[in-house]
C-alpha cells in the first residue's frame, strides 16, 4: 500500500483448500516501510525501490519458503503518485518502475505495480470494510451459505492527498461517474462513490498554509490561528508550492523565500480559514456535498479510517473527550486550538511530530463531516471512527487483494463444499445420538439386571 505520506506492506492468508470461500482471509502480518511515500522520491528514484527492502525481507521471513513463488505480489499507489503523475509524468514512470524492479527481484509472483484511481481506492475500502464484517455472506454453523439481513456500511477514508466517502445507496446517483455497480455473491450493489485529490491531511495542511500566507500578503512572520501558542516555525515557500493542490496560489516571489510562521491558538479563525478550502455555493445537482460534487443524502451506518481514526482518537484519549455529536467534535477542535504548545507536549510527548497540526485536522474533519458530507445530529453518532475489524487493518488494501486474486465471486458460491460439510455434521450427529442410546440401553439393561437379582 503505497499511500502519499507512507508505504505499508500487508501479508494476507487463507486456508488453501477454500480459496472461494468468504470470511477465510485475514492479515497475517503488516510492515511500515520506513521513510515518506514513493512520491517523495521522484528526484532519485531508485531509492524508492530501495525503501521496500526491509519489508520485503519480513515477507521472505513471514510467507513459508515452499508459497514464495506461489504467492501473489502486487503494489497499489493512491494520490500521492496520483499528484505526481499530473505534475512529473516522467517522474512518476521512473519511481514506478523503481518499485517494480525491487519487488521483481524477489521470488515472490510479482503482479504489477499500479496507480488506483481515487474511485477504486474508495470502492476497495468499502469492500475491505464490508467483507471484513460479513455484511456481504457468511457460513452458517452448518456449513451453509448466508446472505446476512444486515445493511452494508458506508466507507470514509481520510490519507495524505485525497479524501474518499462510499455508501450504497437507493437514490438515483446523478452524475454517472460517482456511480459503481458491483455483484458480490449473486447480489448487486448501487454504490456511490467519490474521490476528493488534494482533501488529504498533508495537502489540506499545505493548501491551509498558502491561505495564510496569501491573506498576510507574504510577509516575514506571520500569525497561524491553528497552531498553537509558544510554537513557531521557519518554512521556506517551496515546502508549501511544491504540489499541484497549492501551485494555481503560487506567489511571484522566489520560492527559496523563507518566513516564520508562529502559532497564535484562535479556534474560531482556524475555522474560517478552514472553511475557505470548500466551495459550497456551486451546485448543478439537486444536492452537492461541496465543490459542485454531486452528493446522495447520507444513509446507515458509516466506518470511518484512516486519519479519521487517529484525528478522533487523538480528541477521545489524549484530550480526554468523548465524541458523540458533530458539538462535541467542534468543541474538542476548539479546546485544542486553545492549548498551548507546551501543555499540547505535555500530554502527548511521543506525537511532537504531528502536534501542532491536531487543531487544523481536527477542525476540517468537523466541517468536511457535517458541512461537506452533510451528516446532521441524527445520522453523525452512526459513524463509528476505527483503525480494525478484528485483527485486520481497514484500507483498500485488502478489497483491492480480494478483487485481484478473484477471492469474491460475482455469483453465489457453489453449495458443493457446504453439502460436503454437511453430511460429516449430520454423519457427527448420528453418531453422537447412536453412541447416545447405546449408553441408555446398557445403563438401563444393567439396572434391571440388579433389580432382577434383588
Amino acid at each position: 500500500d503505497a499511500g502519499s505520506s507512507h508505504t505499508a506492506m500487508f501479508v494476507y492468508k487463507w486456508p488453501a483448500d477454500k480459496e472461494n470461500d468468504t470470511g477465510v482471509v485475514s492479515e497475517h502480518s503488516m510492515c511500515d516501510v520506513e521513510g515518506p511515500g514513493i512520491s517523495s522520491y521522484s528526484s532519485n528514484p531508485p531509492a524508492a525501490g530501495t525503501s521496500l527492502v526491509h519489508c520485503l525481507n519480513q515477507a521472505l521471513r513471514d510467507v513459508p519458503k515452499e508459497n514464495h513463488a506461489g504467492t501473489p505480489l502486487y503494489l497499489g499507489a493512491t494520490a500521492g503518485m496520483r499528484l505526481l503523475n499530473i505534475m512529473n509524468l516522467q517522474a512518476s514512470d521512473a519511481v514506478l518502475s523503481a518499485v517494480a524492479a525491487t519487488l521483481k527481484s524477489y521470488p515472490f509472483d510479482f503482479r504489477g505495480a499500479k496507480i488506483l484511481s481515487g474511485e477504486e481506492e474508495g470502492v476497495f475500502g468499502w469492500v475491505t470494510a464490508n467483507y471484513l464484517l460479513e455484511n456481504f455472506i457468511k457460513r452458517g454453523w452448518l456449513g451453509e451459505w448466508i446472505h446476512p439481513q444486515k445493511k452494508t456500511l458506508g466507507a470514509m477514508d481520510f490519507g495524505g492527498a485525497s479524501t474518499q466517502i462510499t455508501f450504497e445507496t437507493r437514490d438515483t446517483i446523478e452524475d454517472p461517474r460517482n456511480e459503481v455497480m458491483l455483484k458480490l455473491y449473486g447480489q448487486a450493489y448501487k454504490v456511490y462513490t467519490h474521490s476528493f485529490l488534494c482533501y488529504g491531511r498533508d495537502q489540506v495542511l499545505k493548501r491551509l498554509l498558502s491561505k495564510l500566507l496569501q491573506a498576510e500578503s507574504y510577509q516575514a512572520t506571520i500569525p497561524h490561528p491553528c497552531w498553537p501558542t509558544g510554537y513557531h516555525k521557519s518554512l521556506s515557500l517551496s515546502s508549501v508550492y511544491d504540489s499541484p493542490c497549492t501551485e494555481k496560489e503560487r506567489p511571484s516571489l522566489a520560492l527559496n523565500t523563507t518566513i516564520t510562521v508562529v502559532g497564535s491558538g484562535n479556534g474560531s479563525l482556524c475555522a474560517l480559514h478552514v472553511s475557505k478550502l470548500f466551495d459550497f455555493t456551486t451546485c448543478s445537482f439537486s444536492r452537492c456535498s461541496f465543490n459542485g460534487i454531486f452528493q446522495p443524502e447520507v444513509s446507515g451506518n458509516f466506518i470511518a479510517f484512516s486519519a479519521f481514526f487517529y484525528t478522533v482518537d487523538f480528541i477521545q484519549t489524549v484530550m480526554g473527550t468523548p465524541v458523540h455529536l458533530p458539538s462535541d467534535l467542534k468543541d474538542a477542535a476548539k479546546t485544542i486550538c486553545a492549548t498551548s504548545w507546551s501543555e499540547l507536549l505535555q500530554k502527548a510527548p511521543k506525537l511532537e511530530k504531528r502536534l501542532s497540526d491536531y487543531c487544523a485536522v481536527s477542525m476540517f474533519v468537523y466541517l468536511l463531516t457535517t458541512k461537506g458530507y452533510n451528516f446532521s445530529n441524527h445520522s453523525f453518532p452512526n459513524i463509528a471512527f476505527q483503525k480494525k475489524a478484528g485483527e485486520t487493518s481497514i484500507g483498500w488494501a485488502l478489497g483491492y487483494m480480494l478483487n485481484l486474486t478473484n477471492m469474491i465471486p460475482a455469483e453465489e458460491p457453489s453449495s458443493h463444499k457446504s453439502m460436503l460439510y454437511n453430511y460429516w455434521v449430520t454423519l457427527i450427529l448420528l453418531f453422537v445420538v447412536t453412541t447416545l442410546t447405546s449408553v441408555v440401553t446398557a445403563v438401563c439393561l444393567l439396572w434391571r439386571s440388579k433389580s432382577i437379582a434383588i
